[in-house]
């Protein structure tokens, strides 16, 4: 079987030996069900990581349990060298649906909750916290959304809010939990040039995603998942026709475009709300 040719981001992450996730022997199980299967990989730091896999793959458990949410089974995982992150040095952001949008509280107070671990649960945000959160929302370009009820957003908007409120934590380590489901393209666009702009300030980023061409274009590298490591490489060495089957099976599909991008479609069922099984 022969892979068309992808279009695979030329930009790399700056050339660096420090190490922002280690991933020695992973396994999770959810009672006899076993989500992650003995998974081991080193992400560097200021890397951009899609992780890419067909549902029920275990990418949502795999950023659960780096964020420190979800327990593991077996293994071991290490965040820039320890075991007990800093709750301040990790910022998730769930899967839009996981939110309760009707919960009676602005943007700018969701966004200001990323600042709680820096000010402590019982101290009132500084002016300085206040400022890092109208900045966040800028570069979001929701500043005159400040005040909105976030339940009142559009789709696109309500992720944006959450990314803000990551820009607000000052996170060495982003998490992102398929993103982009439901958006449309001017959304998606937004948040892919705020991703390039933490690019430059050095931020840690992995990304749960669909669809493998965005993966090739904007991320350093991509880490096929199937419940075990497939592949973790750049997109033009991990995307072999061996590997893609290895990940989807029977619910792979195969398309050349006229420009030689690749197309995957994952049939096997509706998104679920949580991808852990």
């Amino acid at each position: 079987m022969s892979v068309p040719s992808l279009t695979v981001s030329t930009t790399t992450a700056a050339a660096t030996t420090a190490i922002a996730v280690a991933i020695r022997h992973l396994t999770v199980r959810y009672r006899q069900i076993e989500a992650l299967s003995d998974v081991s990989v080193d992400i560097q730091a200021g890397e951009q990581i899609a992780i890419v896999g067909p549902n029920g793959a275990g990418k949502s458990t795999l950023l659960k349990v780096i964020a420190g949410l979800q327990p593991i089974t077996a293994g071991e995982v290490r965040i820039f060298g320890v075991e007990r992150a800093e709750p301040n040095m990790i910022a998730y952001v769930p899967q839009r649906l996981q939110v309760d949008w009707r919960f009676p509280v602005s943007v700018s107070d969701v966004v200001l909750m990323g600042r709680v671990g820096r000010i402590g649960l019982l101290r009132r945000p500084s002016r300085h916290d206040r400022l890092l959160v109208q900045r966040a929302l800028e570069r979001v370009g929701l500043a005159a959304f400040a005040n909105r009820q976030i339940g009142q957003l559009s789709g696109g908007q309500q992720q944006r809010v959450f990314l803000a409120r990551a820009l607000a934590q000052e996170a060495r380590l982003l998490l992102m939990d398929e993103p982009l489901v439901g958006l449309d393209i001017p959304s998606q666009d937004e948040i892919f040039r705020t991703l390039v702009a933490l690019r430059a300030e050095g931020v840690t980023i992995l990304t749960a995603l669909h669809d493998l061409q965005q993966a090739a274009r904007y991320f350093d590298r991509v880490m096929l998942l199937n419940r075990r490591l497939i592949a973790y490489a750049p997109a033009r060495e991990a995307f072999t026709a061996a590997n893609l089957v290895a990940t989807y099976g029977g619910h792979l599909h195969l398309q050349s475009s006229g420009d030689g991008l690749l197309t995957v479609a994952d049939t096997c069922c509706n998104p679920p709300l949580d991808d852990t099984v």
